[in-house]
Parts: structure tokens; sequence; C-alpha cells
């Protein structure tokens, strides 16, 4: 077992992975964004779940309105970006499988873009 209480600073940031499951947390600026039109994970499945905050989540070219409460899944490979559109802090808990990310945040294994 393991556990860890998040801070959501912000910015991207692995909280631990487990053999098969990561999880990290994102946060983003009001007006800031993560990902675009070139951004997939080939080999992850990935579970964004809205803390706090709103933005718009772009898939596929269908944008999904992000709330807290919200919960998102990206398949791997589809195309995605996480817009903060609100005017406080967007704060997300993702969820990788199998993990895509490295300790720093840089794409590893079978998630790597």
């Amino acid at each position: 077992m393991r556990s860890k209480s998040l801070r959501f600073g912000e910015g991207f940031r692995v909280a631990f992975d487990v053999r098969k499951a990561q999880a990290a947390e994102m946060v983003l600026a009001p007006g800031a964004s993560e990902g675009g039109a070139d951004n997939r994970h080939r080999g992850a499945d990935q579970w964004l779940y809205v803390v706090s905050g709103s933005g718009v989540a772009i898939v596929e070219g269908r944008r999904v309105p992000l709330k807290a409460g919200t919960l998102l899944v990206i398949e791997r490979r589809e195309r995605h970006e996480v817009r903060n559109t609100g005017r406080t802090l967007l704060k997300t808990l993702n969820f990788y499988t199998p993990p895509a990310f490295d300790a720093q945040g840089d794409p590893v294994g079978p998630g790597r873009s």
C-alpha cells in the first residue's frame, strides 16, 4: 500500500506509480493550456478528474466542458489539449494506465507520445 498527500501546486507532477497505473496532479493557471493538436499517449489511457476550477478539454476536435466533479477518459492515441478557461486554478487528478511519465514528467514506456 502507498499513500500521499497531494499539494496541487502549479504544473504537472507525478504523485507515484505502481506496475500498471500512475497518478499525477496537473494544475493550470487561468489562460494556460497543456497538450495540443499533436499531443497523445500512444500506449496509455488518461483518466482526468477535475478537483476544482473550470476549463475545456479538446479531444479529437470535440470540446468537453470541465468543472469540479467532471471525470473524463482520454483513450490511448486520442489527440488532446486541456485549457483553463476560468478565473481560478484548474486542478486535476490524472491516472494513466499503464504509466506514461517518469518522475520528472517526461514521457516513458508504452505511454510515450
